[in-house]
């Protein structure tokens, strides 16, 4: 019996992991993962999801967190996988026949979003990883969704660019960090929000002081996002 299990995909830019839920949010098996296929197209990353979950039976659906925008379950962007033939992939239909269970895709940054908040006011939820994921919610419901990555944060570089896995490696921790004081500096004067969460493997190479309303989150409860995105159901 699945009572209502949720089978939880996040799809990263070096590996894809997979978790079951219970309608609370609370794991109910161990994580899976597997090292992202290379190279990463749609046919290779879902056969890649195919294997990696044929362990995970008991469960009637299905939510996945993805590395890009998405509008309505179908891919728009996919920068982080160096692929342009996610361009316009209706990834929850495909996968959702695939597994042959209702599935529901957003982006990465939403995902955890749900998961972490609040629920409360203006929250700001970013992931610091591959790239440089975001999301926003109010009173814990998501608003639409904006590429604050590809946004210029310089005259030639965008977010990702700027403070993502390839600067950190290339700057040092050092400089990555006075990166990091000034993107906290525009995030805050621009989104006013009310509290700002932190997640993603880079979080744990930040050395400023953070302010009051401003949380490093286990990515962990991040996961729980999977089950709270079927919340609306009927």
């Amino acid at each position: 019996m699945n009572a209502g299990n949720i089978l939880t995909i996040d799809i990263g830019g070096s590996h894809v992991k997979a978790i079951l839920l219970n309608k609370e949010g609370e794991p109910v098996s161990e994580y899976v993962k597997i090292p992202t296929p290379q190279p990463s197209t749609p046919i290779n990353v879902l056969d890649g999801i195919k294997e990696l979950v044929k362990g995970l039976r008991e469960y009637d659906k299905i939510s996945v967190g993805f590395p890009g925008y998405i509008k309505n379950g179908v891919v728009k962007t996919a920068p982080n996988l160096g692929t342009d033939d996610w361009k316009d992939f209706d990834l929850q239909n495909f996968l959702g026949k695939l597994l042959r269970k209702p599935a529901r895709v957003v982006n990465d940054a939403d995902l955890q979003g749900v998961g972490i908040v609040s629920g409360k006011g203006l929250e700001m939820v970013i992931t610091l990883g591959t790239g440089f994921g975001t999301a926003l919610l109010y009173d814990g419901k998501l608003l639409p969704h904006f590429e604050i990555a590809h946004h210029p944060v310089k005259t030639d570089k965008d977010y990702d660019q700027y403070i993502g896995e390839k600067a950190y490696n290339q700057k040092g921790k050092e400089q990555w960090n006075r990166r990091m004081e000034k993107v906290f500096k525009i995030l805050k004067t621009v989104f006013n929000y009310d509290r700002l969460y932190i997640s993603g493997g880079n979080a744990r190479n930040l050395t400023m002081p953070l302010d009051d309303n401003m949380v490093i989150a286990n990515n962990k409860e991040g996961i729980r996002g999977g089950a709270r995105l079927w919340k609306d159901e009927k």
